[in-house]
């Protein structure tokens, strides 16, 4: 794997692509999530690359300052609420791109990490992978809780988990199994005279993971959806498990099977709520997506998952749990539902707030 070194981490990406969102009608774009670290070797921190997206666009970080929660170091809820505390938000410029990175990172002595989050698998679903999770989050949960917000659409995001290399001190980008949602909103024709603005069409979509080889499929994992619509705006701290509005949501997807095939572009892909408009009182929208790994057999050739059916896993299908990612689109309630002769100014540049334990699904079939 090729790396980059900023600031003493290298890099090798994983990308998830998110396109611009119609502004019309549109607040911003939250996410939260778990992401557990899976990689085989300790992480001393995690990364979330935003392209596209200057430092002073980054609004907001779970875990940061000005959040109503801790921003300090440690396991101590009134402290932190994950290990890391706040992250840095540093920019950076490479030829034709730039973007910015927001790092969560231990601190290094000059002989070790002060923390880490070790390799391993969490059978537990849910958002627990912070102080505030309820399942005694420690030295030895390997997990972590994360998100970012943004007031402009980033052109690509990426998540990675910061490793050891054989250099003291330097660490490097390694690999998250975790989709990150993308949103799409598409705003209502015109209204006739007299008549309010109509709501738009929210859809979000997911992707599998891009295939290692470009010949065979790629990881083949399970998801579950749920939705729900809220008559209030969701601020990114509300984006955990246990808050009553990530609660309500109800099943919209039971389960369903992503892998991409080398055949077929249009595979791997998961996109729910198109083409149905939002409620009348629909003030924002939160969907929140668990993802599992399949255990089943794989072709030996294909690398194809050999699944009895891609909606109904049996036991020995379903793998460990990967992480869960909440996402939310706060809409301009005023904008949709304001008399005629009353209509605010069209939304200005959309708020992205993206999570870790956040890509664009349709059916692999």
């Amino acid at each position: 794997m090729k790396g980059r070194k900023i600031l003493g981490i290298g890099a090798a990406l994983v990308a998830a692509w998110m396109p611009p969102v119609a502004s019309a009608g549109v607040i911003g774009m939250l996410g939260n999530f778990d992401v557990i670290n899976d990689t085989g070797s300790t992480a001393h921190g995690f990364e979330i690359e935003l392209e596209g997206v200057h430092a002073s666009e980054v609004t907001d970080t779970f875990g940061g300052a000005g959040r109503g929660f801790p921003s300090g170091r440690g396991f101590d809820p009134a402290v932190s609420v994950e290990r890391y505390g706040a992250p840095t938000v540093t920019e950076y410029s490479s030829g034709a791109t730039f973007g910015t990175r927001v790092t969560y990172m231990g601190l290094f002595n000059g002989s070790q990490w002060d923390y880490g989050t070790p390799s391993g698998s969490f059978i537990t679903p849910g958002d627990n992978c912070w102080s505030g999770g309820g399942v005694g989050y420690s030295a030895a949960t390997p997990c972590d809780h994360f998100g970012v917000g943004t007031s402009a659409n980033p052109s690509r995001v990426t998540y990675s988990w910061l490793l050891e290399t054989g250099t003291l001190g330097i660490l490097t980008n390694g690999v998250v199994t975790l989709p990150a949602p993308v949103w799409t909103v598409v705003p209502a024709p015109a209204p006739l005279p007299g008549l309010p603005p109509a709501p738009p069409v929210v859809a979000a979509k997911i992707e599998a993971p891009p295939p290692e080889a470009a010949d065979k499929f790629g990881e083949a994992i399970w998801v579950k959806v749920f939705t729900t619509e809220l008559e209030d705006d969701i601020g990114l701290e509300e984006l955990v498990g246990d808050n009553p509005k990530v609660q309500g949501a109800s099943t919209e997807i039971e389960w369903q099977l992503l892998q991409t095939d080398p055949g077929n572009p249009d595979s791997g892909k998961l996109e729910s709520g198109y083409g149905v408009p939002v409620g009348p009182k629909a003030a924002s929208i939160l969907r929140r997506y668990e993802f599992y790994r399949y255990a089943g057999l794989y072709d030996p050739d294909t690398n194809e998952a050999l699944v009895g059916s891609d909606s109904n896993p049996t036991p020995d299908e379903l793998g460990n749990y990967l992480g869960a990612q909440n996402a939310a689109l706060n809409l301009d309630v005023a904008q949709i539902v304001a008399p005629p002769g009353q209509l605010p100014e069209p939304a200005g540049a959309a708020l992205a707030l993206l999570g870790l334990g956040a890509l664009g699904l349709r059916r692999r079939r």
